[in-house]
C-alpha cells in the first residue's frame, strides 16, 4: 500500500506508525486491505490518516492515540474519554464523524485507536481565509449554536466524561489543577503558580460550587477541529470533530467560551447565538481560575512541542491572572 506520512524528526511528540499496522487493522475491521493512507496534519496530539480501503467508495479516518507511557497524566486516554461521549453528542450527529471501530486491546498495536467516517467539506483554517471578513460572523453565530446545544446536555456528575469521579465542581477544578502541576513537575517545569491557583480554589470553594449542574464541555470546539463547506457563498460548518477533552462541568471553564471571550472582532456574533456571558463577581472569580487551568495546559503543550519561548512567556501570564485572582 501508499503510505504517506508527515515529515517529523525522531523526538517528535507524534509518532507515526508503518503500513503493516493499518492493513492489519482494515483487514480486522473490514476484512479488507488497505489500499493507500495519507497522514493528515490536523491536531497535535493523536496521529490522524485519511485511508482508502479496497472495496469501500469513501476512505475512512484512522487515529491513533500517542503511546500510553508518552500521555500526561491530566491528558490521560483521551481517545477513550471521545468514545465515550459520543452518546451524549447525539444532540450534534448530523456534524460528527460516525465510530466505526474502536480498540483499546493493544493487540494490533500498542495504543488506542478509533476508525471513523470521513467527513465532507474543508478544514475551517484553510477555508475561512478565503471569505471577506464581514461575513465570518455567520460562523461564528453558528459555532454559538452549536456550542449552546451542547452546553445544554446534563450530566451525572463532575469531571472527564469517561470518569464523571466529584460530587462538587470545585473538586473537578482542584483535581484537575493539581494534576497539570504534577505533569509541569514530572517534566522538570516550576508548577508553583498552578498550585498555588489550586490551592485557591480549594479555599475559596464555595464560589466555585455555586456550579452545581454539571453540563456537557466541548473541551476544544473551535476553528482548528471544524469543517467548512468548500463552495457555500459564506461560511457554512459541516462536521466537528476531536472532542476528546469533552468533561462534564460549569460551560463558562469550556475553551470554546476562552476564545469566544479573547477578542472583541466577528467573532462577538458568537453571543449573540450563545446567549450573553455571566458578568457576577463569583462569575468573573471563577473565569480567572478557569484562565489558569487553560494556560497550566498550555504551558503543558508548548513544553511537548518544544517550544522554550512559549513556556516561558506562560509564567508572565500566569503570574498576571493570580494578580487579579488574590
Amino acid at each position: 500500500m501508499d503510505l504517506q506520512s508527515v515529515a517529523r524528526d525522531g523526538g517528535a511528540f507524534q509518532q507515526p506508525v508503518t503500513s503493516g499496522h493499518i492493513r492489519r487493522i482494515c483487514r480486522r475491521v473490514f476484512g479488507r486491505d488497505a489500499v493507500s493512507a495519507v497522514e493528515l496534519g490536523w491536531g497535535r496530539y493523536n496521529t490522524t490518516y485519511r485511508v482508502a480501503v479496497a472495496g469501500l467508495e469513501r476512505p475512512v479516518v484512522l487515529r491513533f492515540a500517542p503511546e500510553p507511557a508518552r500521555q500526561f497524566a491530566s491528558e490521560r486516554e483521551l481517545m477513550r474519554n471521545e468514545y465515550a461521549t459520543v452518546p451524549y453528542l447525539s444532540v450534534i450527529a448530523p456534524l460528527m464523524p460516525r465510530v466505526i471501530a474502536a480498540d483499546w486491546s493493544h493487540e494490533l498495536i500498542g495504543r488506542d485507536y478509533l476508525v471513523q467516517t470521513f467527513l465532507d467539506g474543508v478544514p475551517a483554517p484553510e477555508r475561512l481565509p478565503g471569505y471577506p471578513r464581514a461575513s465570518w460572523t455567520s460562523f461564528y453565530r453558528r459555532l454559538g449554536e452549536i456550542t449552546r446545544t451542547v452546553h445544554d446536555v446534563r450530566g451525572p456528575a463532575f469531571g472527564p466524561v469517561a470518569n464523571a469521579a466529584y460530587a462538587t465542581w470545585s473538586q473537578a477544578v482542584t483535581a484537575s489543577l493539581s494534576e497539570i502541576s504534577a505533569d509541569l513537575e514530572g517534566a522538570g517545569l516550576d508548577a508553583a503558580d498552578v498550585r498555588r491557583a489550586a490551592a485557591l480554589a480549594a479555599d475559596r470553594h464555595e464560589l466555585l460550587d455555586e456550579i452545581i449542574e454539571p453540563r456537557l464541555l466541548t473541551g476544544d470546539l473551535w476553528t482548528v477541529n471544524t469543517m467548512l463547506a468548500p463552495d457555500a457563498p459564506e461560511p457554512t460548518i459541516t462536521g466537528v470533530f476531536d472532542l476528546d477533552r469533552t468533561w462534564w462541568g460549569d460551560p463558562a471553564a469550556d475553551w470554546t467560551i476562552r476564545l469566544a471571550s479573547a477578542k472583541q472582532d466577528e467573532r462577538v456574533a458568537f453571543w449573540e447565538a450563545y446567549g450573553p456571558a455571566d458578568r457576577a463577581a463569583a462569575a468573573l472569580w471563577r473565569s480567572l481560575v478557569y484562565e489558569i487551568r487553560h494556560l497550566g495546559a498550555v504551558r503543558l503543550e508548548r513544553h511537548r512541542h518544544g517550544d522554550a519561548a512559549g513556556v516561558r512567556t506562560s509564567y508572565a501570564e500566569v503570574a498576571a491572572v493570580l494578580a487579579e485572582l488574590t
